[in-house]
């Protein structure tokens, strides 16, 4: 479990105060009450109603820990996240759960990337923080744990991208990352250089998030949030790099209709290579649930696209029984947090390498089993929003980037237009609500 309680101090109060000091006392309690509402568990703050005054904590952007590399010792790294709903404040979740020797930080920052700008290190001017811990600038994770900063007063524009910065100031040991990120990150490799605004000092390219798991919001959403649990398809392989078109993204996009205030947050939490029930590239789907789901901000609803690689990879699943299973496990822990749970059904890979008969023939029965076995609340049938008509067992032609397996831009889309938004966010009459089709990524 996370220690996602920051700390906050308290002062007392003189009789007779300055303006300065009163200014001060009321920042004080502001931040108490911040500190306080961060403190709450995940979904306490997801079940009020729409009229409620009190602003909510909502996730609004996550990637799953996927395995780690080695550290980046005396090094600087900085994070490029792409935010759907956005807030007022900030709380970055870092994540040592990987890791297997204590994570030593010496500061860690938050800001606003320039606009337009992806392939660049380079922050709005005036818009970056320092963030704390318990009143900390520094922080130590122990291995297997993940911490939550204290909540960073920063207007966080929706569907914006976010520079989370960390200085590791000396080796702790494998780092915990995220490795397809499909998103340019940068390394500045000496010193710490977390309160630059001017990104020249990060002269080297990433392709993975390091450390950083998570960001929530604090905002006018009751809507809570929607996690996307999955595999390469999730993760967004075949997608343009830097464009924020994963099939969780174009969800996001589709939910910005919505009014603000019922507009949840989508998470992302695909690892490529990921399986349903062993450990393939991280942990199970099974064994991460708690981490990715369970114990994420506000989640409302839970996306399952996961299997594929369970029965294309070795060893292989055979019995279609076994990852029915597998889901209603899934399905039965996510309702006793009172989540529902989305079952995406499984997308063709004829013409792939590891595509054989016999494979395909246990796709279809899991497939069968998605939508008539009644193991989920709902169904996103991901398999007929791609498959050639000619060749069901193929990917469209449109869709394949060229590997008869994940999906380019326009593939991403179908499977998101897939999922009906009735079953993702509390909307009264889906057809009174406008689509949206391409967005910029910031207002």
């Amino acid at each position: 479990m996370a220690d996602t309680t920051p700390g906050a101090r308290t002062a007392p109060r003189p009789a007779a105060a300055s303006a300065p000091a009163q200014a001060y006392v009321l920042t004080l309690v502001l931040l108490v009450a911040t500190t306080v509402i961060g403190a709450l568990p995940a979904r306490a703050d997801t079940h009020r109603g729409p009229s409620a005054a009190a602003r909510h904590w909502t996730g609004t952007w996550a990637a799953a820990a996927s395995g780690t590399v080695p550290a980046l010792p005396g090094a600087s790294i900085r994070n490029v996240v792409h935010v759907g709903v956005g807030g007022t404040a900030a709380r970055i979740r870092i994540s040592n759960r990987l890791g297997t020797a204590p994570l030593r930080l010496g500061a860690v920052t938050v800001a606003l990337q320039v606009p337009g700008a992806p392939g660049r290190p380079d922050a709005v001017p005036g818009s970056l923080r320092a963030a704390t811990f318990g009143g900390a600038r520094t922080v130590v994770v122990p291995p297997g744990r993940d911490r939550v900063t204290d909540p960073v007063a920063l207007r966080v524009p929706a569907y914006s991208n976010l520079l989370i910065t960390l200085h590791t100031p000396a080796d702790s040991g494998p780092a915990t990352y995220h490795r397809s990120a499909r998103q340019t990150g940068f390394v500045a490799p000496r010193g710490d250089r977390t309160a630059d605004e001017h990104g020249s000092a990060f002269t080297t390219t990433v392709g993975s998030w390091y450390y950083v798991t998570g960001v929530d919001v604090l905002g006018t959403s009751t809507a809570g949030s929607v996690v996307a649990l999955g595999d390469s398809i999730t993760d967004g392989n075949g997608s343009t790099a830097d464009a924020n078109r994963r099939w969780p993204d174009r969800l996001a996009e589709r939910l910005r209709a919505l009014p603000a205030q019922r507009r949840p947050g989508v998470l992302n939490a695909g690892i490529s290579g990921n399986r349903l029930l062993r450990t393939g590239v991280g942990p199970s789907a099974l064994a991460r649930l708690d981490a990715d789901v369970l114990t994420r901000t506000g989640v409302r609803t839970l996306i399952v696209m996961e299997g594929i690689n369970d029965i294309k990879g070795t060893p292989n699943v055979t019995d279609p029984a076994a990852l029915t299973a597998g889901y209603r496990r899934i399905v039965a822990r996510a309702r006793a947090h009172g989540i529902r749970v989305i079952g995406a059904t499984l997308t063709p890979f004829g013409g792939h390498g590891a595509y054989t008969a016999a494979r395909e023939r246990v796709r279809l029965a899991v497939n069968d089993s998605i939508r008539t076995g009644r193991v989920f609340d709902a169904v996103a049938d991901f398999d007929r929003a791609v498959r050639d008509p000619a060749h069901p067992h193929r990917i469209r032609p449109a869709y394949d980037p060229g590997d008869h397996l994940h999906f380019n831009d326009a593939g991403m889309r179908a499977l998101a237009d897939a999922i009906d938004l009735a079953d993702v966010a509390d909307v009264a009459d889906v057809a009174d609500v406008a689509d949206v089709a391409d967005v910029a990524d910031v207002p």
